[in-house]
């Protein structure tokens, strides 16, 4: 039987509501979509809905005990939950750099974590 949802766009800062008829997640039709790529969104947050993902880790011997990370690509929405398990179990070594792989090919994904800045060594 057909559904019809209401799916907010986030592909842009304009946040169109689509409209979309579907069974599942197989989408019959998008009713209303703001533009082209609204379309594209909403197939692909029914079949596949994918976040990038924004942490921090901890690190011995920085500046700050702390390093922010951030996924390289969009992140299966529903592992999120195993990736920040896997994040609370990574410590580093100071120094940091900047795009630096915190975890390579995440969870069997084949997208790797990075640090998003340097964190240099504590001075003494």
């Amino acid at each position: 039987m057909a559904e019809i949802d209401d799916i907010i766009c986030v592909t842009c800062p304009q946040g169109c509501l689509l409209k979309v008829k579907h069974e599942g997640n197989q989408v019959l039709e998008v009713l209303e979509s703001g533009c082209k790529r609204g379309r594209e969104y909403a197939i692909c947050e029914l079949q596949d809905p994918r976040r990038m993902v924004a942490s921090t880790v901890r690190v011995t011997g920085g500046l700050h005990p702390l390093v922010p990370v951030y996924t390289r690509s969009a992140f299966p929405k529903p592992l999120i939950p195993k990736l920040a398990q896997e994040l609370r179990q990574v410590e580093l070594t100071a120094p940091v750099k900047i795009t630096q792989v915190v975890l390579k090919d995440v969870l069997g994904t084949g997208i790797d974590v990075v640090a998003s800045r340097d964190m240099p060594e504590k001075k003494l």
